[in-house]
């Protein structure tokens, strides 16, 4: 029987490891961290759960499938329950919008928000759907390893003007700046900015629409807990709580996998779900191959970081969604202090995650959990020292919420804590502390993102954000599908 090795168990290393242990290949997962999930991580305080993310899980059908490939189903291990609205979106001038997949509660929406707007909606709702099928059923789970590959899938990116940036193409057909706000605002979810993110990225309005927006009952990680009980069930090797120290090479060949502990073992094949940089800078470090790779990752645009404030509250709030945008002042300009200027503005947007109130196991009975999540530059834009700022901005965000949603927001904290960008890279090994990989603009998309294959060693491969098609949980399920069907075929 092959041998397979999968360093990092986030959800495109899982869902990788299921695909080829599913497959008859036996695979080995080894996750640094004391449990399984990557970057939706999660912690246990005073009795409150609080998720490190990702909360939206979109395109089911992606994870049943995983499921299903050993005649499996996924309500065995995870209850995924429905979030409705999807977002509720709120903006200093005092309007709201509630984002949905309900079609008649959302033109009502569009019609009091941006009466003039129904007409370019619907044409906006036409693109988004063609460049779904285009971009994301058909190209969504290919590799793109060289650029003749590239060259084939130019002609339907071209008719969907991928060049043009998400916030350009929704201005094209919508007038109104809120409901363009709302139709481009997705982008920051996979670390990409309105403002410059591919069109192409419009097709997340078709896949939320689609498949709808849910939640994984007892936290996201429980989504990972749950993919990584399919994977040993299926009769895959799990080793948690030891990081891999070095992937040894001998000419164009990975042979051997070593971790801090001193356990070492040989495969026929190793993937890396770990961020690109860490991969090709520590873990090949010694090799030609990595150092060749680092030096060129160098130049390459990272997605910013975030910071992210996670509180417990007495009390609960059924009037507050599960997902809040409470957009600031500035949209434009904020974006362009965050992914341009890499400085901290005065002023910023709050992404308010609140699970108890579909959820409410989240949190004690009476009390809630919530999170509010910034958006900030990766330490490489922005060298500050962050455990100086760090309280002072969690102490700014509280307030703002509390100026927005809960005026004795101070009074009812039970527990708090703050997730910076230090963090990002200290837990999860990601350069600069960015929270999504490299930036998913045109010039980093397909064949100019990460290999599923490297070039030069070729039983090395690539899964995750950092390869097409990149962050959020269908990209990199997608990512790892693209991955398996090359080991497979290599390995067989």
């Amino acid at each position: 029987m092959k041998k397979a090795c999968v360093i990092g168990a986030g959800f495109g290393g899982l869902a990788l490891a299921i695909r080829l242990q599913s497959s008859g290949i036996a695979t080995t997962l080894i996750e640094a961290r004391d449990k399984v999930g990557g970057r939706a991580y999660s912690w246990q305080r005073e009795g409150f759960t609080f998720d490190a993310g990702p909360t939206v899980v979109t395109d089911p059908e992606c994870l049943r499938e995983l499921w299903k490939l050993s005649g499996h189903d996924i309500a065995d291990d995870v209850t995924l329950m429905p979030v409705m609205p999807f977002y509720r979106l709120n903006w200093t001038d005092g309007v709201t919008f509630d984002y949905s997949n309900d079609e008649g509660s959302l033109r009502r929406e569009i019609a009091r928000v941006a009466p003039g707007d129904l007409a370019g909606y619907e044409e906006f709702e036409r693109y988004a759907a063609g460049v779904w099928q285009e971009g994301y059923v058909k190209l969504g789970h290919e590799a793109f390893l060289d650029f003749s590959s590239m060259i084939k899938a130019a002609p339907a990116m071209m008719r969907y003007q991928a060049w043009r940036s998400v916030y350009s193409m929704v201005s094209h057909y919508v007038k109104d700046e809120h409901l363009r706000q709302a139709l481009s605002f997705h982008t920051l979810l996979v670390g990409g900015n309105p403002m410059s993110t591919s069109a192409i990225y419009a097709l997340i309005h078709k896949l939320e629409k689609d498949g709808g927006v849910w939640w994984t009952k007892g936290g996201t990680n429980k989504l990972a807990q749950g993919m990584a009980n399919l994977f040993e069930r299926l009769g895959g090797t799990l080793r948690v709580g030891d990081k891999v120290r070095q992937v040894h090479t001998i000419g164009d060949q990975v042979t051997e996998v070593e971790c801090e502990s001193g356990w070492r073992e040989r495969f026929d094949a190793v993937a890396s779900n770990g961020d690109l940089m860490h991969t090709y800078a520590s873990l090949l470090g010694d090799t030609v191959r990595g150092k060749e790779m680092a030096r060129s990752l160098t130049k390459k645009s990272f997605s910013p970081s975030l910071f992210v404030v996670h509180f417990g509250l007495e009390g609960t709030w059924p009037g507050i969604p599960h997902h809040t945008i409470l957009f600031g002042p500035r949209y434009k300009g904020l974006l362009d202090d965050i992914f341009e200027h890499g400085v901290l503005p005065r002023d910023f947007s709050i992404y308010l995650h609140h699970p108890t109130v579909t959820d409410p196991s989240m949190a004690p009975p009476g009390k809630s959990t919530f999170y509010a999540l910034v958006p900030v530059a990766h330490m490489g834009k922005l060298p500050i020292d962050w455990a100086e700022v760090g309280p002072v901005l969690e102490q700014r965000v509280i307030r703002e919420v509390g100026r927005r949603l809960i005026p004795d927001i101070e009074d009812r904290i039970v527990t708090r804590f703050h997730y910076a960008p230090p963090d990002f890279e200290a837990d999860l090994g990601a350069w600069k502390g960015n929270a999504f990989s490299l930036s998913p603009i045109l010039t980093q998309s397909a064949f100019f993102r990460g290999h599923n294959r490297d070039d030069k060693l070729k039983n090395l491969y690539l899964v995750g954000a950092g390869t097409h098609p990149g962050a959020g949980i269908p990209g990199v399920v997608g990512s790892a599908k693209a991955t398996a069907k090359l080991m497979l075929e290599d390995l067989r």
